[in-house]
């Protein structure tokens, strides 16, 4: 495994909780308490947030063209805004590769003291990942990952492979007890890897629940127009089903229409990403759509935390180590109406 640049040469993977990104900052800065009486050792004490050095952050996402991706700019704007000592340099968004290697290029220029970068593209954006980490500005890389760990000090993104096998194992748990189960899928866009994980983990989670068979699958484009569209043919081909796993929370919007003028109510559904309307429905638990499965925007403001504490040459509060990790995996929680409430803040609109 290659090793990143100078510094910045920590590759120590770590797990997660999204329930633990929130109030109070996990990811805030720490300081060490050490004697000098005593050896050095990883005993930092719990962080605060007392203001610290000045850090100025560049972020740099794609276009908001989609629910969660605007919650990921929403989510990190108010987190800067959370700390005095934060400047945030926020780019305009493009999801033409070439305007946002440009942007980047700027922050760059500008020299800010850490990016933050959610790729429109990984593959195309790693060698200005790798330009900004040979200026020594550590790079954040927020959930599309780059080519190469030399582009960037650490990587925070959510678990697509996790979203299907928490979906699967839920779903699963449900029809565990009932004879000959079918199950279908409304999936995502199919020439997108992160599709391809979360059919694979759905489909590795049923493998569990020998009574459980998944009949049929069909790919929407993760808009409205075509969750409804989809799902409208999925009613039509499938007239008895027990359950649909939905990847995505604003396609689901069009989904639920499509069965609502179905008059269909004879299966569980559960959605994906955490969207508020998905969350609102679950709490009033008066139709088929009863859990998504997280994929939290939350990662944005997790990022502006790393980028603070790794501008400020802090850790990560909680953690022993000095450094930040070099890799933060969210774990896609299952969200029904027992714990709605605890996400109803979280949920994008």
């Amino acid at each position: 495994m290659p090793e990143t640049m100078g510094r910045f040469t920590s590759r120590r993977g770590l797990l997660f909780g999204t329930a633990a990104v929130g109030a109070g900052a996990l990811l805030t800065g720490c300081t060490s308490n050490e004697s000098k009486d005593e050896p050095a050792a990883n005993d930092q004490p719990a962080a605060d947030d007392k203001p610290g050095k000045q850090v100025t952050i560049g972020f740099a996402g794609p276009q908001a063209d989609h629910g969660w991706l605007n919650a990921i700019n929403d989510n990190a704007k108010s987190r800067a805004k959370k700390y005095s000592d934060v400047t945030l340099e926020i780019t305009e968004g493009s999801n033409d590769t070439a305007a946002q290697i440009g942007q980047i290029e700027t922050l760059i220029n500008k020299k800010v003291d850490v990016l933050v970068v959610l790729p429109a593209d990984g593959k195309a954006l790693t060698q200005v990942g790798l330009k900004a980490m040979r200026a020594n500005i550590p790079v954040i890389n927020l959930d599309r990952i780059f080519n190469t760990p030399q582009a960037y000090r650490c990587w925070i993104g959510g678990d697509n492979y996790g979203m299907g096998l928490n979906a699967g194992h839920y779903i699963g748990e449900k029809l565990k007890d009932k004879p000959d189960a079918t199950v279908i899928e409304l999936a995502g866009l199919d020439n997108l890897e992160l599709t391809k994980q979360r059919t694979q983990g759905f489909d590795d989670a049923l493998k569990n629940y020998p009574n459980i068979k998944k009949v049929a699958r069909q790919a929407a484009e993760f808009t409205v127009e075509s969750g409804q569209a989809k799902m409208a043919q999925l009613l039509q081909a499938q007239p008895k089903f027990d359950a649909l796993w939905n990847h995505d929370d604003d396609q689901g919007v069009g989904a639920l229409r499509a069965i609502e003028q179905a008059g269909r109510d004879d299966f569980l559904m559960v959605g994906g990403a955490g969207a508020l309307s998905a969350f609102q429905a679950i709490k009033q638990d008066d139709g088929v759509l009863k859990a998504t499965v997280l994929y939290p925007p939350t990662m944005a403001a997790s990022a502006i935390d790393l980028a603070r504490a790794l501008g400020q040459g802090n850790g990560v509060s909680g953690m022993a180590e000095f450094e930040i990790p070099a890799s933060i995996t969210l774990y896609s929680a299952v969200v029904d109406k027992t714990n709605v409430d605890q996400y109803m803040s979280t949920g994008f609109k």
